[in-house]
């Protein structure tokens, strides 16, 4: 993808010295055409035909210009996208989208709930819009709560693998009202790409668009405490081997 971003940027570089040459020649062909108008000879005037060939010519160097700018313009919104979009890797993304691969035995999304729930039902729809399994969520309480699906369905058969998968968040008050929920997609940015002039993400099994992640966090590398497990450890041992544990 930084190949993609140099790509551009050594592009736009060509377009602009392009320009400014097509800029500078423009200006030379209207001073030009300017001085021999003015100087032509009024017994014998430049042929029309010729005129109008100049005219054309004009009105391409001018039409080229104009195509410099719009292309300059859409290498600066792909390259700038990408550009930010690849600061993105490494991070950990939280992004408001229900959808992701099914791979290796199974399917991960996270749920956000308002409220505590009376009742909250989770749906895995397939790409046809086939709800796949149904079940009760884990967790009903306000915040947010991990879920995993392990590719059973409850219409028979399981899932396929790379298969897309949408998961679904029906929750209910104590009221009986409905409940605001959403579902989230959260884990580690590994990639980004352009598709259709916008910018996706790879996180975790999903891809998703860039303008659909609400939170990013730098990526946690900090070394796991083991010290209190291995004191402990110790303790046990020393009590073990002490005389008077050992006679008891």
């Amino acid at each position: 993808m930084v190949d993609a971003v140099t790509t551009a940027n050594n592009a736009a570089g060509r377009i602009n010295a392009g320009q400014t040459m097509l800029a500078s020649n423009f200006e030379t062909f209207l001073s030009l055409l300017t001085a021999q108008l003015k100087n032509q000879d009024p017994l014998s005037p430049v042929d029309s035909n010729q005129f109008t060939a100049q005219l054309t010519q004009m009105a391409g160097v001018e039409q080229q210009l104009l195509t410099n700018e719009l292309l300059k313009g859409m290498l600066a919104a792909q390259g700038g996208g990408l550009g930010d979009a690849a600061d993105f890797i490494g991070k950990e993304a939280t992004a408001a989208w229900p959808a992701t691969r099914f791979q290796d035995g199974q399917a991960s999304w996270s749920y956000e709930l308002a409220g505590n729930a009376a009742s909250a039902t989770l749906q895995v729809v397939n790409g046809a819009g086939q709800v796949v399994w149904q079940g009760d969520a884990p967790d009903k309480t306000t915040g947010v709560h991990d879920f995993t699906w392990d590719g059973e369905t409850t219409t028979g058969g399981n899932a396929q693998e790379d298969e897309v998968y949408t998961l679904k968040v029906v929750a209910k008050d104590a009221a009986g009202g409905d409940l605001d929920a959403q579902v989230l997609t959260r884990g580690r940015v590994s990639g980004v790409e352009m598709y259709d002039g916008e910018v996706y993400l790879t996180v975790g099994a999903a891809v998703l668009p860039m303008s659909s992640v609400i939170a990013l966090e730098e990526a946690s590398s900090a070394p796991v405490d083991t010290a209190g497990d291995d004191e402990s450890l110790l303790a046990s041992v020393a009590s073990a081997m002490n005389p008077l544990n050992l006679l008891s």
